[in-house]
């Protein structure tokens, strides 16, 4: 398999003064051989070579590159910038090495569970080899388009959105962060290597729910939250009343029946776990009453 050159070149500027040589003789054939059929002539040839070697000149701004094919055959690359002559029959395709940016709009997926999702990329790639970008594909910027919308459906299809399961420990789209973003980045380096491109990053630009099941799935997160929450709470409150029981046996301050306890532990229940500030009842009678 053919792979990128780097291609030998000739100074232009030096070409720029063949040039105006051939072009002085030229007229100067024209006017000192009193237009004989010599002078006609080799004014001509002179006039040609000019032309010819203006042909050849090319320029290759900073960050750019000369793919050059002479009649169907790759010759080399030009990849220095500067101002260069090459052979006239040469036929010259510019390819940029810059870094450039491809933010693509979010599509619908369906996620690892196959609930419905919308997620964009955005991805930062340039040229790396000027060969495969020109030969190997017929247009590696709509190369580049397809193939990111190929790898964001692919990785969409191996992880879920999200994860409602607090013990469970599976990588996530939303939670997954930079091995996410790492997968994303090899996979497109895979698809894209056979164009020549060098992939410089990728990211997860938007993440959402489609809009079909979004509200659904927003009142389970909020649901979820709640539970956590509640569970917490629930947790706390138990230590709460396990020490305070502890602390009323321990000093002796008072001696409680199986019946009180379980009077004690409801109502200090209640009041710890309860979303609403509780109303105090005083007694001001005995303590059956």
């Amino acid at each position: 398999m053919e792979k990128e050159k780097i291609s030998s070149t000739s100074s232009g500027y030096l070409s720029i003064l063949v040039i105006i040589v051939l072009l002085g003789l030229g007229i100067s054939g024209l006017v000192f051989l009193n237009q004989s059929v010599v002078g006609i002539v080799f004014s001509l040839l002179c006039i040609v070579g000019a032309v010819f070697t203006v042909l050849g000149l090319v320029v290759v701004n900073p960050n750019e590159s000369s793919v050059l094919v002479l009649f169907g055959e790759y010759k080399g690359t030009i990849k220095t910038n500067g101002f260069f002559w090459v052979n006239p029959f040469f036929v010259k395709k510019k390819v940029s090495l810059r870094a450039r940016n491809l933010n693509r709009e979010p599509i619908k997926v369906n996620d690892k569970l196959g609930n419905p999702i919308m997620i964009g990329c955005v991805l930062v790639w340039r040229v790396r080899d000027t060969f495969k970008a020109a030969f190997e594909v017929d247009d590696f910027a709509h190369f580049v388009d397809i193939q990111s919308e190929s790898a964001t459906r692919k990785l969409a299809g191996h992880y879920a959105y999200d994860n409602f399961d607090d013990e469970q420990k599976e990588i996530t789209l939303r939670a997954g962060g930079e091995e996410v973003h790492e997968a994303l980045e090899r996979e497109l380096s895979e698809r894209l290597s056979m164009a020549g491109i060098e992939v410089l990053e990728a990211r997860i630009s938007y993440l959402a729910y489609a809009s079909e099941i979004a509200g659904a799935m927003l009142r389970r997160q909020q649901a979820t939250a709640v539970v956590a929450a509640r569970t917490k709470i629930v947790e706390g409150a138990v230590s709460m009343v396990e020490l305070a029981l502890d602390h009323l046996s321990k000093k002796h301050i008072i001696e409680l029946d199986e019946d009180k306890k379980a009077t004690m532990i409801s109502n200090l229940m209640v009041v710890l776990c309860s979303d609403k500030d509780t109303t105090p009842v005083v007694n001001t009678g005995t303590l059956h009453q």
